[in-house]
């Protein structure tokens, strides 16, 4: 082979590292996952979990919303004392090139009278707001496995919880 072609081989190959290289660091920020576990009745919240990628910029989480439920928030589960309790969260980071999770005793969603068109269909479309490029919303289905998908998986019924951040923690003794 000649002394250029080798030359023109490298210099190619290189290149198209170097493209790879960017194309990864360059992920957007993105909703990648999530599901909601609805209530053990009617009347209880259904709980949302998810994972969020975040892109080149920290940025936060401002809200969560969805057309097709009467209420959602952030909350985070909290030991104090040696209870959980559960508070209402205003923000949550998205480091650049890492990741918030909404997971099981941690943060997570709590959402209130999804309807019942969402219910059947198996998922609920929400739009995830953060604090870049005047408020980017970002859309993801979140899909929707009945109350006993809870129990299944060892989880805590965060719906049978008290979610106001002004009540003290629920008295033990009370039934």
């Amino acid at each position: 082979m000649k002394p250029f072609a080798i030359l023109a081989l490298a210099v190619t190959a290189l290149t198209l590292t170097a493209c790879g290289d960017n194309l990864v660091a360059a992920k957007p920020l993105n909703v990648v996952s999530g599901h909601i576990v609805m209530g053990a009745t009617p009347d209880r919240p259904a709980v949302g979990y998810f994972r969020v990628q975040g892109g080149p910029q920290p940025v936060q989480l401002v809200a969560v919303t969805a057309d097709l439920a009467q209420r959602v928030e952030m909350h985070e589960s909290v030991k104090e004392n040696g209870v959980v309790t559960m508070k209402p969260l205003l923000r949550a980071d998205v480091p650049a090139k890492g990741e918030l999770v909404f997971k099981q005793g941690g943060k997570h969603l709590m959402i209130w009278g999804i309807n019942g068109a969402a219910v059947r269909a198996g998922k609920l479309p929400m739009a995830f707001v953060f604090t870049n490029n005047n408020n980017e919303r970002i859309l993801f289905d979140l899909v929707i496995k009945p109350a006993e998908g809870a129990a299944a998986e060892g989880g805590m019924d965060h719906g049978a919880m008290d979610h106001a951040a002004e009540k003290a923690a629920p008295d033990a003794a009370k039934k």
